[in-house]
């Protein structure tokens, strides 16, 4: 063998050889286009910093921006009964259901975890869109009850996340029922006087919006979400009339007196801290360094001599 079959020969087809790129280091912006390389989009809390679209982010990164240093305890909820109808369509209801699980690696369409943010101990319910279009069944009804208990066990606030489809059909009247259900668990934690807030995030549609998600002390959500029950191309096939600009969207709700905020999602966390420390009437928090200044304490005056 030659030194050109040995060395020139492997050096040309390695310059030449395709790389393999991993598929998941760059994400489209679902609104501009923009390709954004995905550390960059991590760490902005997966919003386009092109043109500032909200996109999808899952339930654990966001309890991790939430939480003071991204330090949270699971909250364990009890597991409903297994496809209680039988459910098939076009597949059983189990076996969609197991599929989801595999694809997510969640266990079910919310997450409850509980720990400190602005130092302030809160238990916090996130609705998972991805798992099923975030259906409320039975098991997100078990969710919402765990959470309303724990708050009321530690004295916390309650802040919950939405992001739903609505009802869960596989589970029919079953899921309707947690409607009034997560209500009463709303009105327990309303109650022992603790703070319910919601946040409500793209899309908050169906029976989702006409029960625990719209029940807050605050109603937070973020930039351009979808909040509705009925959508809007429903609405236009009933009515037989276009509707305005924007229409059911977070802006539009705000100047319409249903939303009390509409914040940006980097600012959510800060946002949340100072609402739960207002309304847990604890002190302002410090920003920096130092800790907050104390109250200065005047000397008693001297008694007057003669």
């Amino acid at each position: 063998m030659s030194w050109i079959s040995n060395f020139t020969r492997p050096m040309i087809n390695s310059l030449f050889s395709r790389r393999e790129v991993p598929e998941n280091l760059w994400t489209k912006c679902d609104n501009c286009g923009t390709m954004l390389f995905h550390r960059e989009l991590s760490d902005a809390l997966y919003t386009c910093p092109n043109c500032d679209h909200h996109m999808f982010i899952s339930p654990r990164e966001r309890l991790a921006a939430l939480f003071d240093s991204g330090v949270s305890t699971a909250v364990k909820v009890p597991d409903p009964i297994a496809d209680p109808l039988h459910f098939k369509d076009q597949k059983p209801y189990a076996k969609r259901l197991a599929d989801a699980r595999k694809a997510k690696g969640e266990h079910e369409a919310m997450i409850v975890a509980e720990g400190k943010i602005g130092e302030i101990t809160s238990v916090v319910a996130v609705q998972d869109f991805s798992f099923m279009a975030g259906s409320m069944g039975m098991y997100v009804g078990n969710a919402i009850v765990a959470a309303a208990e724990r708050a009321v066990k530690l004295k916390a606030p309650l802040i919950l996340f939405s992001a739903a489809g609505g009802a869960r059909m596989q589970e029919g009247i079953l899921s309707l029922m947690q409607m009034p259900r997560t209500t009463v668990a709303v009105n327990m934690v309303k109650e022992a006087g603790l703070p319910y807030i919601v946040v409500l995030t793209h899309p908050t549609t169906g029976g989702v919006t006409a029960s625990y998600a719209m029940l807050g002390d605050v109603q937070i959500a973020e930039p351009n979400a979808l909040i509705c029950f009925a959508g809007p191309r429903v609405i236009e096939q009933t009515i037989r009339e276009k509707l305005p600009e924007g229409f059911q969207r977070a802006e539009y709700l705000l100047d319409h007196g249903m939303l009390d905020r509409v914040t940006h999602r980097r600012e959510m966390r800060d946002e949340l801290a100072t609402l739960i420390r207002l309304l847990m009437n604890e002190r302002p928090r410090s920003h920096g360094d130092l800790p907050a200044p104390t109250p200065e304490v005047l000397p008693a005056p001297e008694p007057a001599t003669e």
